[in-house]
């Protein structure tokens, strides 16, 4: 182990005392987001203050993550096996199974600014302590809640030739900017802790994310208790989903750059890429069934149809597994470089990424090298890659061997020559195809990143979130550099719900109570504003189901909004694409509900010409009113022969039992939504009976084989009721209004 400023322990509950010892009893524990806690310590540490209350904890944080356990019996009995098969083996975070029951003592607090979405809806408690922020302002704000103790998970330096560093891999977003404020507060005479907990386990990554051991003050290294990486399962992609990733495909441009969020809608998009770049074929078919070019012109400005030849660059806060599969499949391949002129030359097409003499008298007319080299002209192109590393520039002379020397003069013949032989390098260096600020998946992605090559992970940098969602940040990169990198960016998000006039909702309800959090999209929406050709684009399904009925998330007004009018800009559901920038209120208005589901069009737009938003006289075309499920179904048919768009296009982690058993009680919760279904399904399921058997391997995985008690067996009854449902036929389509 080598020699570090900071305390080395081998058990989470000598790092207390170490903390303790530093700061004393009053704590504020900053903890990264998602992944990257350090759940051996921070156990440790609450269960600490529970035993001692003395002890004040303020944990500030955000998407602390748990194992789902489900509400129902039902759901318990579905969710128990599952967890037990991906979670069996992964502590819990105590604190949060804590907030979740209401169980937290009275000197422990928990604020988050970030909640997995739902989750929280109900808990007074942490609607209550929710801290509504930027995430690039997150670091700005968590400081201001008196943060003297930071945890976070991290990657070991020795095992990839790094034994004094660590990494921040799969969380530098907030934590590389959070540190030196730290610091700074521990200068001002505040007693602070920077405290690491290594796990062999979390991937290594380089570049911005790798930082000395000894910024650490307490370091937890037991690796006999490294446990896996908490895991997010594949969920299933629906055909509306499948039917936005494709509408949102068509507007990446080939040589762009890609910003993406989690879930199913991440998901079906990043299919679709792949899908249009390995078997075009089949996305044109669909393409052309859905008439995308004529009926929605702002493909042909700002989108394209053709294979990635010149790639993607992917920029996005959530490093989502998505992205892996991108790069598998020669996607995200364009890289960037850390110079501006160096890149805008590149993206002009001055310059290639193969080093040539070509290359060289650009970069002189451009004036970024000087004729005859100095010696910083030389140091300069070797660090790019330009000139080979064993070129050395001594007495004004370029050696390139030991028995070849020649003027430094580029327009000198023999200087050309003897560089073009000896001299140039093989490729452009520092080449990133991926910039990321935290990364949270399934265990197959973790697996992904632990097995890549050091050339691939070279290519991947994990960075401070105020890199990545903000133009203004000069730690790792100033304007004019991301702007030359960012060229057509196409910055993709999900929302809950969009107005008429323009406004997004996407992380609270009208009522005041916060669904998941701002996060980065504001920071997305505002930088597609500012940044030239780039694009904002939110995508939400068409309807949801509610009180067991269908109903529309494209309304004509909401009492609250995350994204205002001002910023309206692409917006795409499963029926189309609203391209909004610029437009006029009627135009803004028309566009929305001409993607809104059918059902819901007329009341849209009566409520539309109420307002004096529409004109009186309009009336909505024919091809507007086939916004229907069976006909997205019918589009996404429109590959050929195949099944271009499954459910789960990256694997899945249920079993074929689950996925049948999760429809059913996924069916049940939707028909007992209200009281009267509740009623009717009860009813039903009383009489509900499999004498023959039939579904006695789904009755054995839900635990219900042998029922013994009231509950168990109607338990049982319900389910066999809604495995009888799913096989009955349903109606797919919808009546016009």
């Amino acid at each position: 182990m080598p020699e570090q400023n900071g305390s080395y322990c081998d058990d989470a509950n000598a790092c207390v005392d170490r903390v303790i010892e530093r700061v004393g009893k009053q704590i504020t524990l900053g903890l990264p987001l998602g992944l990257g806690k350090p759940v051996r310590f921070v156990n440790a540490l609450y269960q600490r203050a529970k035993d001692d209350p003395e002890i004040q904890l303020h944990i500030v944080t955000a998407l602390s993550l748990l194992a789902p356990e489900g509400g129902s019996s039902l759901e318990k009995r579905f969710l128990g096996p599952f967890t037990k098969r991906l979670y069996g083996n992964v502590p819990e975070l105590a604190y949060a199974r804590d907030v979740n029951r209401n169980r937290l003592p009275a000197n422990v607090s928990v604020s988050e600014f970030f909640f997995k979405a739902g989750s929280y809806l109900n808990n007074r408690s942490q609607q209550r302590n929710y801290v509504c922020t930027n995430y690039t302002h997150a670091v700005r704000d968590l400081m201001a809640q008196g943060v003297n103790v930071v945890g976070q998970l991290m990657s070991p330096g020795a095992s990839h030739g790094e034994p004094d560093h660590f990494s921040f891999s799969c969380n530098p977003d907030l934590s590389l900017d959070i540190l030196p404020l730290l610091r700074e507060r521990e200068a001002a005479g505040t007693p602070v802790a920077m405290v690491a907990e290594l796990n062999e386990n979390l991937p290594w990554f380089g570049h911005h994310a790798a930082v000395e051991a000894s910024q650490f003050d307490v370091i937890l290294s037991q690796p006999s208790s490294d446990y896996p990486l908490f895991s997010a399962p594949q969920m299933a992609v629906s055909p509306a989903d499948h039917m936005i990733g494709f509408y949102a495909s068509s507007l990446l441009k080939d040589g762009g750059t890609l910003q993406v969020g989690i879930g199913s809608l991440g998901a079906a998009l990043v299919h679709s890429a792949i899908v249009r770049h390995k078997h075009n074929d089949a996305w044109r078919a669909v393409f052309d069934q859905l008439k995308v070019q004529e009926r929605f012109p702002v493909v042909a400005e700002y989108g394209g149809t053709e294979p990635f030849e010149k790639g993607l660059y992917g920029c996005s806060e959530m490093m989502v597994d998505g992205f892996f599969y991108l790069m598998e499949e020669g996607i995200l391949t364009r890289e960037v470089y850390d110079h501006p002129a160096l890149q805008t030359l590149i993206n002009q097409g001055e310059m290639t990424t193969t080093p040539s003499l070509e290359s060289l008298d650009v970069l002189h007319r451009a004036g970024l090298i000087d004729s005859p080299l100095r010696a910083r002209d030389v140091k300069w192109l070797i660090r790019h890659g330009l000139l080979r590393a064993s070129v050395e520039f001594k007495g004004g002379r370029l050696r390139l061997s030991d028995d070849k020397s020649v003027e430094a003069d580029l327009a000198n013949a023999e200087t050309r020559e003897a560089l073009e032989a000896l001299g140039l390098g093989e490729k452009l260096a520092g080449g990133i195809a991926m910039h990321g600020g935290f990364y949270v998946g399934p265990e197959k992605f973790y697996q992904a990143l632990r097995d890549l090559s050091d050339e691939q992970r070279d290519k991947i940098c994990m960075t401070s979130v105020n890199f990545i969602n903000h133009l203004y940040d000069h730690r790792f990169g100033d304007q004019k550099l991301k702007a030359a990198q960012r060229v057509h960016g196409r910055f993709i998000n999900s929302a809950m719900m969009y107005t008429l006039n323009g406004a997004a909702v996407s992380d609270g309800l009208d009522d005041g109570r916060v669904v998941s959090g701002v996060g980065g999209q504001y920071n997305f929406v505002a930088m597609a504003h500012e940044l030239p050709g780039a694009r904002s684009i939110l995508a939400l399904r068409a309807t949801r189901v509610s009180g067991g009925k269908a109903v529309s998330n494209i309304v004509f007004n909401y009492a609250h909004c995350t994204i205002p009018r001002h910023l309206r800009d692409i917006v795409i559901t499963e029926y189309g694409i609203a391209d909004l920038r610029g437009q006029s209120d009627e135009d803004v208005f028309l566009r929305l509900i001409r993607i809104a589901d059918s059902r819901f069009q007329d009341e849209l737009l009566a409520q539309a010409k109420k307002a004096g938003k529409v004109s009186s006289d309009f009336k909505l075309p024919a091809d507007w009113r086939q916004n229907t499920p069976a006909n997205v179904s019918k589009a996404l048919k429109a590959g050929g022969e195949g099944d271009w768009f499954p459910a789960f296009p990256f694997g899945r982690d249920f079993t074929d039992e689950e996925l049948t058993l999760g429809k059913a009680l996924k069916g049940l919760k939707a028909a007992t939504a209200t009281p009267r279904g509740k009623l009717a399904t009860l009813w039903q399921a009383v009489r509900a009976e499999d004498e023959a058997g039939h579904y006695d391997t789904l009755i054995d995985r839900m635990g219900l084989k042998k029922p013994s008690g009231l509950r168990e067996k109607l338990d049982r009854k319900l389910v066999i009721h809604g495995l009888q449902k799913l096989e009955t036929p349903k109606e797919t389509g919808t009546k016009k209004p």
